[in-house]
């Protein structure tokens, strides 16, 4: 992840100094524990000053509304408390080259700041401070004991202290060329590694993407360097430094991140706020989407095993369950032929009642053969009872794999990140295992509004009518009991787990073979069965559709319905098409 340097930090700080200075603070909401956001109001426009110290990700700019869930962090509270109703009248970096800002908020513009809040961006070191007009500390995103650090404690009623001062020369536009390389030179290393050891306020990045535009190789040895190529190694370090100068940037996307400085540009970006928002969006939902899915996964496999350890112990004493008859039989056998026995025998052989095949019946020698007999009976009976009890059990067993195995499905069909939508799904997913007692997670604050999950994959057949698919358990009892009328088709994977699929038909519409075929291909598709060749699809209609009493998410059970064939891999050729 790229992390914002000093170049980047600038260019956010200018455009939102042009832009949303003065402006009225009008509410403050913590997203997450490394999060927040801030309500700005001018006379043209209402927008959220978000400030993030993820130790990957701290940045600053203007982004998306929180979403309307309860806030349940302390530190917003207290910013609530101080800042609510304020004028952000200033944003200022508190010392040339630092990334450090100082917020400054005043009753109206024009008048003394009564609070700073300073943002610090420094990678694991970020921070966010609040401050009274005497720089003595109110509150902190992160307090720091002494015991954490001797050289610069953060604790509330301590006086608010910089940052320690960075190492290296101040970059100027008035050094001479000369100098400029006898500095980098001196030590002859690596030229990327030269550059970010001699000056302060460059980052990796800066520096790689400098190097490459000046034609040259970031790894190669300062001492293998020509005239030609300082030069116009130097002309891009001034390129930089008079971008700093005039506040004027060009952002946009490179195949490696972003930049603000025009450099490598494979798509322009509509401005720095949209260009920071987008990115650290992306990336920190990747990084949550990555983590959330391995630990679903591992969870469901832990549990599935743990099940399927438990159906194959009750499907063997089942099995045992099954010779019962035999052992009537041998009692039968026995009690009919007590003249055969003899004292002390531990085997006999009898004939067949049917067959008058011959059967051996091992025998307790110690016991008479009515005893035996008696023996026989109890084990026969014993078996019976215990297939009365074991059964309940193993379709208890058996429902809950069912389930969570579609589960399984659910979290597979979005094996890899690609939009916020993915990440909704799974947080879905986690929400449905923790009310279903899988998952126990009391820092998890669960939603109560049943409404939120509407982001279904959507199609379109050949005659146009809209196809819906749950991507979870949650959007598929949503999709089927909530979201369906009598006029729609309803299909999903025969005795198979998959997703439920809606073909949206308007009353007096008649769906083609081809819509048909084509929804089976995509239930077909979003089914665990999506490496067959072809895959039995039911459908039918919503109201033949049914939940039984208590049954968990995602299951249903139906009637009159009619089959298709789906091909999978020609519901995966829909999505590319789409």
């Amino acid at each position: 992840m790229q992390p914002v340097d000093f170049t980047t930090l600038t260019a956010a700080g200018n455009e939102i100094r042009d832009r949303w200075l003065p402006a009225r603070s009008e509410q403050v909401y913590q997203r997450d524990r490394y999060t927040i956001a801030i309500a700005l109001r001018t006379l043209k426009e209402r927008g959220w000053l978000e400030i993030c110290w993820h130790p990957q990700a701290a940045h600053f700019c203007i982004g998306s509304p929180p979403p309307r869930t309860p806030d349940t962090f302390t530190f917003s509270q207290q910013l609530l408390h101080q800042l609510n109703g304020l004028a952000l009248v200033a944003i200022a970096q508190v010392a040339p080259w630092e990334r450090v800002f100082d917020l400054q908020f005043a009753r109206r513009p024009g008048e003394d700041a009564l609070w700073h809040l300073y943002v610090e961006i420094m990678g694991k070191y970020s921070n966010v401070i609040l401050t009274d007009a005497s720089g003595a500390i109110v509150t902190a995103a992160h307090q720091v004991s002494q015991q954490q650090s001797s050289v610069r404690p953060i604790q509330t009623g301590q006086p608010y202290e910089l940052p320690p001062s960075l190492g290296g020369a101040i970059p100027t536009l008035e050094e001479s060329q000369a100098r400029w390389q006898e500095r980098v030179s001196l030590v002859p290393q690596e030229l990327a590694r030269c550059l970010l050891k001699n000056y302060r306020g460059l980052s990796p990045a800066l520096v790689q993407s400098m190097v490459r535009v000046a034609r040259l190789d970031p790894e190669q040895s300062t001492d293998s360097l020509n005239a030609a190529d300082w030069d116009s190694l130097f002309s891009r370090w001034q390129e930089w430094l008079q971008a700093l100068d005039k506040g004027k940037f060009s952002p946009g996307w490179t195949t490696k991140g972003y930049t603000v400085l025009g450099w490598e540009v494979a798509t322009p970006a509509k401005d720095v706020q949209d260009l920071l928002n987008r990115y650290y969006t992306d990336e920190l939902n990747q990084q949550e989407f990555q983590q959330l899915s391995n630990q679903l996964s591992q969870k469901l496999k832990n549990i599935l095993d743990k099940l399927h350890l438990k159906a194959n112990t009750f499907k063997e004493r089942l099995e045992q369950s099954d010779r019962a008859d035999v052992f009537r039989q041998h009692a039968d056998l026995l009690m009919a032929n007590l003249q055969q026995w003899q004292p002390g025998m531990k085997e006999i052989v009898l004939a067949d009642f049917d067959t008058n095949a011959p059967i051996a019946i091992a025998l307790e020698p110690e016991k008479n053969a009515v005893q035996n007999a008696q023996k026989l009976y109890k084990q026969a009976g014993k078996l019976k009872r215990a297939r009365g009890a074991v059964e309940p059990l193993l379709a208890e067993v058996q429902a809950e794999v069912d389930y969570l195995e579609q589960v399984e499905n659910a979290i597979a069909q979005i094996d890899k990140y690609q939009t916020a939508e993915d990440l909704e799904t799974l947080v879905e997913i986690r929400e449905e295992l923790i009310a279903q007692k899988y998952l126990a997670d009391p820092e998890y604050a669960r939603r109560d509004n049943p409404d939120s999950s509407t982001n279904f994959h959507r199609y379109r057949t050949p005659s146009g009518f809209e196809v819906l698919i749950g991507r979870n358990n949650q959007q598929n009892d949503r999709l089927t009991f909530r979201l369906a009328n009598d006029y729609d088709l309803w299909f999903h994977a025969q005795e198979i787990p998959g997703s439920h699929v809606l073909l949206r038909l308007e009353p007096g519409t008649v769906a083609e073979q081809a819509d048909l075929q084509y929804t089976a291909d995509l239930a077909a598709y979003y089914s665990r069965s999506c490496q067959s060749d072809a895959v039995p699809i039911v459908y039918t209609q919503p109201k033949h559709v049914y939940k039984p009493k208590g049954a968990k998410p995602g299951l249903a059970i139906y009637k009159h319905e009619r089959i298709l064939w789906g091909q999978p891999r020609q519901g995966e050729k829909y999505l590319v098409a789409t």
